[in-house]
């Protein structure tokens, strides 16, 4: 099949739709009980360490609309080896990079043409409707193979906050010139990772924009952490 520049999409369009980019918040283990009640656990340790109220923890992902479908984008653990039925574009370790060799302790990001958000019907405050300009909504698009494919869990790059799946939306929204200041989970909610994504973010477009690297432009920056890429890609 044809594709674009970006490589994401067929040239031969049949048909106009609106381009859109929608937010989604789930609640952290929607669906499965034993992912909440570990992070209820997690939730319960972090607030008493820094002597808050505990907070409803919460997963981010996106459903992209542009003039050829719709695509689902999300970080979620591998499921088996059939990937490219998932539009899986990349994978990456969880816990620790020796790990990662178990496909148990891999996570993998979805560029998923027609796909869908498991659970999404428990999502809270959601869709949110981000934006409905279409350089914009491609553009996310392109990005999604190149996120940073760091440690699920981890802070390698001394972001202050650990690599996750809302790290991997924030990264690609901040990116792709989405105004990412007024995104927030729900009311009395939490969104663990949302910084560490921004931040490798913001780094990467400095480091993109000195001048000793020729200006080049921040999309065109090889990313941190940069993992193991699929065929899909």
């Amino acid at each position: 099949m044809a594709t674009g520049a970006g490589g994401a999409f067929p040239n031969d369009v049949a048909d106009q739709r609106t381009a859109a980019v929608d937010l989604f918040w789930l609640p952290l283990g929607a669906g499965g009980h034993f992912v909440r009640l570990n992070g209820r656990i997690f939730e319960a340790v972090a607030a008493r360490i820094g002597r808050r109220p505990a907070r409803d923890l919460y997963h981010s992902a996106l459903e992209v609309h542009v003039a050829e479908g719709r695509f689902v984008v999300e970080q979620a653990p591998v499921r088996d080896e059939r990937g490219d039925q998932r539009g899986v574009v990349a994978q990456g370790p969880v816990g620790t990079r020796s790990a990662g060799r178990i496909r148990m302790f891999r996570y993998e990001i979805r560029r998923w043409p027609d796909g869908r958000i498991p659970d999404a019907d428990e999502a809270v405050e959601s869709p949110r409707r981000l934006t409905d300009d279409e350089d914009l909504a491609r553009r996310v698009l392109d990005l999604v193979p190149l996120v940073p494919t760091l440690v699920w869990g981890r802070d390698e790059l001394a972001t202050g906050d650990m690599w996750n799946s809302n790290s991997v939306i924030a990264w690609l929204l901040a990116r792709g010139g989405m105004a990412t200041h007024s995104i927030r989970p729900p009311a009395g909610g939490r969104a663990p990772g949302w910084q560490a994504g921004l931040v490798v973010a913001q780094r990467q477009a400095d480091e993109a924009t000195r001048p000793e690297q020729g200006g080049v432009p921040a999309s065109d920056a090889k990313p941190e952490g940069a993992g193991s890429r699929t065929n899909s890609e």
